[in-house]
């Protein structure tokens, strides 16, 4: 009875870390199409970008000394790597095309008001806000299934492996290794600050140019990574080797939620000034 509670606590424990994984798979792509659709990567901080990158790389370091669960590794990769890419994208952007958009910024010669726009037609304007939101749905969707079917398939892996491929059990022995656990607690605390200066731009930029998707996704891959760990034990000296990580994902959770609740309350906000503007330009005329 007793192995076979082990063993349905591991197998949960790999069909929600490999979510987890599946969830880091797609975090980034909305916010690098949303950059690339912008031509500017200015709706998130570059210090929030650079605080990340260190933390995943003390991440990946303390990881690999503690010979953690095979996720905590995969996934400290990856977000090095998707860490670069972005910053290499919002440099690029700044470089190339702040440039010109500074070019084509108005001068003496741009008139003062521009040309009226005739808003008296909302049939093509509503069907193009219904057809965006189709989209972005259809988007979200295909994405969550993509998470779904590699949590799945990772699942499937882990209990057939090939004879090939060594099979990655849970490691019996939890030694405290103090330069991993420096290097966890470094990263926990880089993951934490990483947001600060993310929310304080949030408040300049009313977060335009930030992709929803970036930050749902993180929520979900940072909850299914604290539950893999914790599902397979709740025994005080596993949870002390991987307390650093755990807190690190845990608390990331509570501060991306409060970016979320940005996100909507501007999104609100704006949609009632314009709804105010609208209703005061129609009584005017």
């Amino acid at each position: 009875m007793e192995e076979l509670l082990v063993n349905g606590r591991k197998e949960a424990s790999s069909v929600l870390g490999w979510l987890s994984i599946g969830c880091w798979l797609v975090v980034y792509s909305p916010q690098l199409l949303e950059n690339y659709q912008r031509k500017s990567g200015e709706g998130l901080s570059v210090a929030f970008i650079i605080a990340w990158t260190l933390g995943d790389l003390f991440n990946l370091f303390g990881s690999i000394r503690a010979g953690l669960l095979p996720t905590v590794i995969i996934l400290a990769s990856y977000y090095t790597l998707c860490d670069l890419t972005l910053l290499v994208q919002i440099y690029y952007y700044r470089i190339f095309y702040d440039s010109h958009n500074r070019a084509c910024a108005p001068d003496e010669s741009t008139p003062l008001i521009p040309p009226k726009i005739d808003s008296d037609k909302p049939g093509p304007k509503k069907s193009m806000i219904v057809a965006l939101l189709e989209r972005e749905s259809v988007k979200y969707s295909l994405l969550a299934l993509f998470v779904v079917c590699f949590g799945v398939l990772g699942y499937l892996r882990d209990r057939h492996p090939s004879n090939n491929t060594p099979h990655n059990d849970i490691p019996q022995d939890h030694i405290f290794e103090w330069r991993s656990q420096l290097m966890g607690w470094a990263s926990a605390i880089l993951y934490l600050g990483a947001r600060i200066p993310q929310i304080a731009k949030n408040l300049k930029t009313r977060c335009e140019g930030l992709s929803l998707a970036l930050f749902l996704f993180a929520i979900s891959g940072n909850t299914f990574f604290v539950l893999s760990v914790c599902t397979i034990s709740l025994d005080w000296e596993y949870i002390r080797v991987n307390a650093s990580w755990l807190v690190g994902s845990g608390f990331c959770v509570f501060a991306d939620v409060y970016i979320l609740v940005q996100f909507f309350r501007f999104r609100i906000a704006d949609r009632e000034r314009l709804a105010a503007a609208r209703v005061e330009n129609n009584s005017s005329a």
